[in-house]
């Protein structure tokens, strides 16, 4: 276990470029140009850096790095507060019922309503582990990091969390959805539209959309088909965020119609189970008590924030005694308080 999660740093910028590039597009978060990613890794500086605790627009970017190495092998993303300096959208899915009294008959009809329902919301996003380190846990570790970052530094993030799940694409990286409803409005194509937003936001979409509700049942059926629906690589981390808690509550991205999901921050599992523990023994120590478990363990605060996996032992006291590799990955010594929960 020779990975970790660190804060970015400026320095990662071509690291970072060289993982947007394999994305394959519909990363909005992660886009493959390199003005747009170092504008966002000087953002993430400045909100690691900002002082005062309370919730604010403030992007944090981690890097998965393999500690021998110096490998940037993934990366994931935390945004303290949608919508705090502009819009943030979604569609939501609504149900409306009508009745005939002459045809005898109740008319349920699907409609999308342009909301902004989730702002204030935190939002967990951005992440992406290199294809051939797609084992051994790790899309775990990046995933979970996230909401250890989230329980150390409480009060900067809301009473809510939700994740966007890119929706489903063909090969060409064209979206059903978008073809069927925004691309009318817009003359654009899906990568042509997803490149401007993740350049300039969404606001264009708020100058030229109509703001009247949508019949989903004016959509073709290739549209209906994926409204809520994760592209197929999406799905391990649909499951992940399940099992965190999270749940699709019809809310659903106004470009490619992934499911938006969402989770009470304060009920997200890895919140709720993560505890303070001191460090008891000295490196080494594990392999004299047996019976050592896996757990995720985090320290530091703000950009000296570190999580990784490490094979620990409870002492009868509750503290925790840590392998040595961990230990030097994390930067902590006996006496040192983490932050653990169960892997």
């Amino acid at each position: 276990m020779s990975h970790r999660i660190r804060a970015a740093r400026p320095d990662d910028a071509r690291a970072l470029y060289d993982l947007a590039k394999l994305t394959g597009g519909g990363f909005t978060n992660l886009p493959p140009d390199r003005q747009t990613l170092e504008d966002k890794l000087a953002r993430s500086e400045a909100g690691f850096a900002r002082s005062g605790e309370a919730p604010g627009d403030d992007l944090y970017i981690f890097m998965l790095e393999n500690y021998e190495t110096g490998a940037i092998r993934g990366t994931c993303q935390i945004f303290g507060q949608v919508g705090a300096d502009r819009p943030f959208y979604s569609y939501r899915i609504s149900t409306l019922t009508q009745k005939s009294e002459e045809l005898g008959r109740i008319f349920r009809n699907q409609t999308l309503s342009l909301t902004t329902d989730l702002e204030g919301s935190s939002e967990v996003g951005g992440l992406f582990l290199h294809p051939h380190e797609r084992a051994g846990g790790l899309g775990m570790l990046l995933a979970r990091s996230r909401y250890l970052f989230i329980k150390q530094h409480r009060p900067r993030f809301g009473a809510r969390v939700l994740a966007e799940l890119r929706g489903v694409m063909d090969q060409a990286g064209n979206s059903p959805f978008w073809d069927a409803l925004a691309g009318r409005f817009f003359g654009m194509s899906f990568p042509e539209a997803d490149e401007f937003n993740a350049v300039h936001g969404t606001q264009f979409i708020a100058d030229l959309m109509p703001k009247t509700a949508i019949y989903v049942a004016m959509l073709p059926d290739s549209a209906r088909a994926v409204m809520g629906q994760p592209h197929p690589t999406g799905r391990a981390a649909l499951k992940m965020l399940e099992n965190e808690g999270f749940v699709w509550d019809c809310f659903i991205d106004i470009f490619d119609g992934g499911p938006t999901v969402t989770a009470p921050t304060d009920a997200i599992k890895t919140v709720k189970d993560a505890e303070w523990l001191r460090v008891g023994g000295p490196s080494g120590a594990v392999a004299k008590h047996g019976g050592s478990a896996t757990m995720m363990l985090a320290s530091g605060i703000h950009d000296d924030f570190v999580a990784c996996y490490a094979q620990v032992t409870k002492t009868d006291r509750g503290d925790l005694l840590i392998d040595a590799k961990a230990m030097e990955m994390l930067n902590v010594e006996t006496g040192d308080r983490v932050l653990a929960v169960a892997r």
